[in-house]
């Protein structure tokens, strides 16, 4: 990937759109979890552009997915602090209009609902760490890089809000005597292809 940035760095359209198909899918997770899938598509083409901008300069010091994760990571918070506002609760119609862009089974993608609703209810350097290690699939160094902390400081936030999730999924249980992933949620590596589960 970081090759395909040295390469549209150049300037060549063919090379620039080659990047953003290979990036788009983990630029768009990553801010529809930190926001809503309403403001998505918007967030992920304003960090495009600005990816775009900075392309030329780009040398490959770090990978190309972090670089474009921090974009992503500074849009969304330019846009909280520009509109004075926090991450609200996506509707469960907000994330059914998603299922086509992350086809699975209906099981998992309710499971993916519930997470992503539970998300908001975690403080944001903790959420942030979480879905960039147990949803995007960044290793705890590629988070550090794209968080500006060090490694230790990823691995305890993202523990603490794995910790806030059992919680609230074990009050959801218990007033509504269902929840899908009744009783953890299970820590994927940090790597990419292993997404958080719902565990039952």
């Amino acid at each position: 990937m970081t090759s395909l940035a040295l390469t549209a760095g150049q300037g060549r359209p063919e090379d620039v759109e080659r990047f953003v198909r290979a990036t788009h899918r983990d630029v768009w997770r990553f801010v529809a979890h930190l926001t809503d899938v309403e403001s998505a598509d918007d967030l992920t083409q304003e960090t495009f552009l600005r990816a775009l901008r900075g392309l030329p300069a780009f040398a490959g010091r770090s990978s190309a997915r972090t670089w474009l994760l921090s974009i992503a990571r500074r849009t969304v918070v330019d846009r909280y602090r520009s509109a004075a506002a926090r991450p609200r609760c996506s509707s469960l119609a907000d994330w059914e209009e998603a299922v086509e862009l992350q086809p699975c089974s209906a099981v998992v993608f309710e499971e993916q609902v519930v997470l992503a609703d539970l998300l908001t209810l975690v403080p944001t350097r903790q959420r942030d760490a979480f879905v960039l290690t147990q949803v995007v699939g960044l290793s705890y160094a590629e988070a550090a890089a794209v968080s500006g902390c060090p490694v230790g400081t990823v691995r305890s936030r993202v523990a603490r809000a794995r910790d806030q999730l059992v919680a609230l999924l074990r009050s959801a249980e218990s007033e509504d005597g269902w929840c899908p992933g009744r009783d953890t949620v299970r820590e994927a590596p940090g790597r990419p292809g292993n997404r958080p589960t719902l565990a039952a």
